[in-house]
């Protein structure tokens, strides 16, 4: 699954548009990645402290008329994803994200079971975010034991094993790919997802990074990305790399963007 991260207040290119209420190039930007590929619309307006349920539930309806694709509500403020939730449509909404930490769990989960959305569960805890493989899977673990004790079935849960940037750390990403693996083995009907971008930051040529970067996530399990869609070197070797770990039967996904010209020079 692709979930488009272009319509996120945090990127330069995006917050004066959303500023200005500009709902036409809002669309088009959600129209972009839908045509490169996206699954999911990832919409997100935390830089509005003030009044981030009034713009949330306006980009919702912005992004949802104007493509068929259904939205990812990327906040962990519950009276902005109250306000929005109304108004996806009729298709299956993703929330992104909730955690093990207490307050957030609860404060969250009762909009999941009410509106029946796909969530993201992010590996952190009241003692922080875990930096190895057993803290990951044991976060991961209470995650899909308290979700689906609640009613939330697997294929509706998303691990989100946490990025870390490959700057901070001197054991790349191996931590997150083995915990992925784990997680994986154990509950091989639950997805896992990452925020791509998140492993190159603070380094140069990030889309190197990331673009390598995608095809060991996915051969470690990972088979949901929040990335830019409008990539093609990203996509392709996306597409590329699936097709080498025989998730793409008969090369199908792959000759069939092949055809569309994404490989054109």
């Amino acid at each position: 699954m692709i979930i488009g991260e272009l319509i996120n207040s945090s990127r330069k290119a995006m917050r004066p548009l959303i500023e200005a209420w500009d709902a036409a190039a809002i669309a088009e930007v959600a129209k972009l990645q839908a045509a490169a590929g996206a699954n999911y619309i990832d919409i997100n307006c935390g830089s509005f402290t003030t009044d981030e349920p009034k713009r949330l539930a306006w980009l919702t309806d912005a992004v949802r008329g104007s493509v068929e694709l259904p939205l990812c509500l990327d906040s962990p403020n519950v009276e902005a994803l109250k306000a929005a939730l109304p108004l996806v449509g009729d298709k299956q909404a993703m929330i992104n994200s909730i955690t093990a930490e207490q307050e957030r769990f609860s404060a969250i989960l009762p909009l999941v079971t009410e509106y029946k959305t796909k969530v993201v569960a992010l590996c952190m805890s009241d003692e922080g975010i875990p930096v190895g493989v057993e803290g990951r899977i044991n976060v991961a673990d209470k995650l899909i034991a308290d979700l689906t004790t609640a009613g939330v079935v697997l294929d509706d849960i998303y691990i989100d094993p946490l990025v870390q940037p490959l700057a901070t750390t001197n054991e790349g990403a191996r931590p997150l790919l083995d915990a992925v693996i784990t997680i994986k083995a154990k509950y091989p009907q639950v997805h896992c997802v990452c925020g791509l971008s998140n492993i190159s930051f603070g380094l140069p040529k990030r889309k190197l990074i990331n673009r390598v970067f995608v095809v060991q996530a996915a051969l470690a399990g990972i088979d949901s990305f929040i990335l830019d869609p409008t990539d093609k070197q990203l996509m392709g070797a996306l597409y590329a790399g699936e097709a080498l770990l025989g998730n793409d039967p008969f090369c199908g996904r792959y000759l069939a963007q092949y055809r569309k010209g994404l490989y054109d020079e």
